[in-house]
């Protein structure tokens, strides 16, 4: 295994939350979605454009933005 953030995953990839790497109310937000470690999470889709991306986690749909999914270290 080894660890790249949630911004580098594919369309239809699955991966587990391994960290958070942000402070603040970014980082309580992200948890609040379901973003919290060993947590299983699968990019449904990415825009064109690449700044944002829609993951399953924890039942529901979420869309973050690429500079917040880059704060999100996976393990594959």
């Amino acid at each position: 295994m080894y660890q790249r953030s949630l911004s580098t995953l594919a369309e239809g990839e699955k991966a587990r939350v391994r960290t958070i790497e942000t402070g603040g109310s970014i980082s309580g937000r992200l948890r609040a979605l379901g973003l919290i470690e060993g947590r299983e999470v699968k990019c449904l889709h990415r825009s064109k454009c690449g700044s944002i991306a829609a993951y399953f986690i924890c039942g529901a749909v979420i869309a973050i933005r690429r500079e917040d999914a880059e704060r999100v270290g996976l393990e594959i």
